[in-house]
């Protein structure tokens, strides 16, 4: 008795004491938010104060100063967040975890991201590197005095911010950042590949039945595209090899240094499960923009109770916990950089984007801007024809052409380290060495497939954009300092206290050639040169708009008016949310900063509207088929979380999808191009034509009822028999997901932040599903990013929200503390003199 007493009060005392421990280190973790810190670097005092709102305030008396401080504070409150984003663009991630996100880190080396950011970053004018430096030497202050623990991540994983170099944040890391910013809104070389892909088995005609072209276009492509195809024979035969034993593809080496264990220790293998499927996932979309859209829209003062403008704006990016964004205001006099370069006087609050100095979306003291994805054809991919007789060389206009040839070292944690030979041709990086999906389809023996992508080229300066955009105070000098945006092209609009709205595109589009048959819609020869980009629209030629009807709207619809002169691209969004809006701002004479509101937060699907009539018909022998129609008799399309005739809809038009359109392109490739890629436009037109050719072996009718059949059955699988207690929020929670904790059962619940949401992918509430998810397929993964409304009768009224908090210490309170605000389209002030600050730090140079 005495030895078990002696364990018990042994016991406590070890759960005491590792109780204590954690809360020391709890604490120790939080960022300094008040008080007095001394950091080398700077020149003068900062203040940085924090307001009700949660908005970071930092007031300078230099720009430089701005800039460092800025790099500071996104260090204190997303330093995870600043090493994740770090190793994704510069191809480090397998350092850390191993095999599981090795074709991510292939795919990030093939395109050379860092490689890029060098070159653009060494063409800035010297006063834009000198911002970009502040930051960074901001950043590194923040670890070089690190006044807090690390967040639990570093901890968990094993890692040391910067890896074994230590440079965990540089000035050419912020350019590479605009550069995956332009990866994940600036492509279509996926669209381009699946149309490849499944005109092996279509003739073109189906073809552009399965990928229509913009409702009202013919297909910009005039070439026969599966004629194509065939006769260059470019398709690998299934008994074949995909490449010859010496073409490349990456070789292991000696083990690199550092542990051996898998990351995470006892959550090891679900990081490592969950970091697979996520990578994945992201070299399976990459070069799509598929569901990555946004809203944006701008009344002149005719629109509006109060005679000034009001501008709206609300991005959809994929959700992630901590936030994408991270709102601030950065105030600094006029000045001048390093060189004498006059630098102006800097008062701005708005959404900054961590790795980058500046505020991205917002407004100053005099006008306010939003940015939708304009979504241009600025990828084109090309079929490389390898040389029969030397494998080392390509076809070019001019003849035979070696590869130009590098080679990468990938670290991989707990195995050997990866060469990685890779090729380049004239027009960019071969993707055939690294996206697997390619050797799955094309026989890389007799060809490879490069891609020209605009972000790449040296002239790209968004960073300087950006950089001038926050001096602006007038809509005139706000689409001047845009002048140098490049990429990715962005649909701008902006307002001032003048009065003056205008839209104008801003960013890089390649000119065609009048010959070119194939306008990038699919891969083209490469050897032949009409194929060739034929230089760039001048920015005077992109389309814009001064606002005279009173107000312009852009959702990444087609933003061309007709007998517009120019190809910008096929690949638009389809309209519904453009005209929902068009429909909201026409019901009302004038509007308000609440109107603007309340159109945000609509969950009126136009698109469900037009396929309901089919849905309705639908009549299988299912035992919950008479409930369900009873509840699909008064539903009016609005994809409201509350209710359940939103996820019957879904789940009907998902089955109908597999059901219509698998069999006749086989399973593998449907499996292959299915899921953000929803295949709406096609099934509207099947089902609208009554298409016996796609809907065969059974009526359209008959396929529809199987469908609404299947869906039933998965549907009381998941949620119980009683229809009327189904709920779309519960199937379509909007999910944050921690990359990487978010993986792990255990600790998904405290690093994902999760709500259940209304919308569809063609509500202005948006609320984009992956319906190819075998798991979780109507999980609301790309939404409202952001929300904000801007009154130009009174700044200060300004309005902000977006879904988790700007912490990124899954401990702190201001980890997920938006997120029911941001749910229920609620906002908070953004103002650059709030009445009271929460808040106070001082940051103090060093003697």
């Amino acid at each position: 008795m005495v030895w078990l007493q002696r364990a018990i009060v042994a016991g406590v005392a070890a759960a005491l004491l590792a109780g204590a421990g954690v809360t020391l280190y709890v604490q120790r973790a939080f960022p300094a938010l008040d008080g007095r810190i001394v950091l080398d670097g700077l020149r003068e005092g900062v203040r940085v104060q924090r307001d009700a709102a949660d908005v970071t305030h930092i007031r300078a008396q230099s720009a430089q100063d701005a800039w460092f401080a800025m790099g500071y504070v996104h260090a204190q409150e997303r330093t995870w967040q600043l090493e994740f984003n770090r190793r994704v663009m510069h191809g480090e991630l397998s350092e850390v975890f191993g095999p599981a996100t090795l074709e991510t880190d292939k795919l990030m080396r093939a395109l050379d991201i860092m490689g890029h950011a060098r070159k653009q970053y060494a063409g800035l004018p010297a006063h834009a590197r000198d911002a970009l430096q502040a930051y960074s030497q901001g950043i590194h202050a923040f670890h070089q005095n690190l006044p807090q623990a690390l967040p639990p991540e570093f901890h968990v994983l094993g890692v040391k911010p910067g890896g074994t170099t230590g440079a965990v944040w540089e000035p050419e890391d912020s350019v590479a950042w605009a550069l995956m910013m332009a990866l994940d809104l600036g492509g279509n070389w996926g669209n381009e590949f699946a149309r490849l892909s499944v005109a092996r088995t279509l003739d073109t005609g189906r073809l552009w039945q399965l990928m229509p072209p913009y409702p009202g276009e013919p297909p910009a492509a005039s070439a026969d595209l599966a004629s194509l195809y065939r006769q260059l024979g470019i398709y690998r035969d299934a008994q074949a090899p995909s490449a010859p034993a010496d073409s490349g593809g990456e070789k292991p080496v000696a083990p690199g240094a550092g542990p051996q264990e898998a990351a995470g220790g006892v959550f090891s293998h679900e990081i490592s499960q969950g970091m697979l499927a996520w990578a994945q996932d992201l070299t399976r979309n990459a070069g799509t923009s598929e569901g990555k859209g946004s809203n944006n829209w701008v009344l002149a003062g005719s629109r509006t109770v109060s005679g000034k403008p009001l501008l709206a704006n609300d991005p959809h990016l994929g959700l992630s916990a901590p936030a994408i964004w991270y709102f601030a205001r950065l105030q600094a006099p006029a000045g001048a950089a390093a060189d004498g370069t006059p630098i102006g006087a800097i008062d701005v609050v708005g959404a900054t984007l961590p790795g980058l100095p500046f505020v991205v979306l917002g407004r100053t003291g005099s006008v306010a801007w939003g940015f939708t994805n304009t979504g241009p054809d600025v990828q084109d991919l090309y079929l490389e024809q390898i040389n029969p007789a030397d494998p080392a060389q390509y076809r070019t206009p001019d003849g035979w052409r070696p590869f130009t040839l590098r080679t990468e070292t990938i670290r991989v944690k707990g195995q050997p380290d990866v060469v990685l030979p890779l090729r380049a041709t004239r027009h960019g990086p071969v993707l055939s060495d690294v996206q697997k999906s390619h050797a799955e389809v094309l026989d890389l023996r007799k060809y490879v497939l490069a891609l020209r992508w605009s972000a790449l080229d040296a002239d790209n300066q968004t960073v300087l954009a950006g950089l001038q955009s926050n001096q602006a105070q007038s809509v005139d000098a706000l689409f001047q300092a845009l002048e140098p945006y490049h990429s990715p092209m962005q649909s701008v609009v902006a307002a001032d206290v003048q009065g003056n709205i205008r839209f104008k595109a801003m960013g890089k589009v390649p000119v065609r050639h009048a010959d070119n048959d194939i306008r990038g819609i699919a891969p083209s020869p490469g050897w032949d040169a009409r194929y060739d980009w034929q230089g760039w629209l001048p920015s005077a030629q992109t389309p814009e708009d001064d606002g005279r009807s009173g107000w312009v709207a852009t959702a990444n619809q087609r933003i061309t008016a007709p007998g517009y002169a120019h190809y910008l691209t096929q690949d638009w969004v389809l309209p519904y949310r453009h005209d929902r809006i068009a429909q909201l701002i026409a019901a009302t004479p004038r509007h308000d900063a609440a109107g603007m509101q309340a159109i945000q937060a609509d969950a009126l699907s136009l698109a469900t509207q037009r396929l309901l009539p089919h849905l309705r018909k639908a009549a299988p022998q299912h035992p919950l088929a008479p409930a369900v129609q009873a509840l699909l008799r008064d539903f009016d399309g609005v994809m409201d979380a509350s209710r359940a005739a939103p996820l019957v809809f879904s789940a009907w038009a998902d089955e109908l999808v597999r059901g219509v359109i698998a069999p006749r392109v086989g399973d593998n490739r449907f499996k292959a191009t299915y899921g953000k890629r929803d295949y709406r436009a096609a099934l509207e037109g099947i089902l609208e034509r009554n298409d016996a050719w796609w809907c065969q072996p059974l009526s359209c009718a008959d396929q529809s009822a199987a469908a609404l059949a299947r869906a039933l059955d998965r549907l009381q699988a998941a949620h119980g028999a009683d229809p009327a207690r189904w709920r779309w929020g519960d199937a379509h929670p909007a999910l944050s997901s921690h990359r990487p904790l978010g993986n792990v059962a255990l600790l998904a619940p405290y690093f994902d932040v999760s709500v259940p949401s209304p919308g569809d992918a063609y509500t202005v509430n948006v609320g984009q599903y992956n319906a190819g998810d075998a798991k979780n397929p109507f999980v609301n993964r790309h939404a409202a990013s952001l929300r904000a409304v801007y009154d130009l009768a009174d700044l200060e009224q300004s309005r902000f929200i977006y879904q988790t908090g700007q912490s990124g210490l899954v401990f702190s309170p201001r980890y997920r503390d938006m997120r029911a605000t941001w749910v229920q389209a609620d906002y908070r002030h953004l103002q650059r003199e709030p009445a009271h600050m929460r808040h106070d730090l001082r940051l103090v140079p060093a003697p």
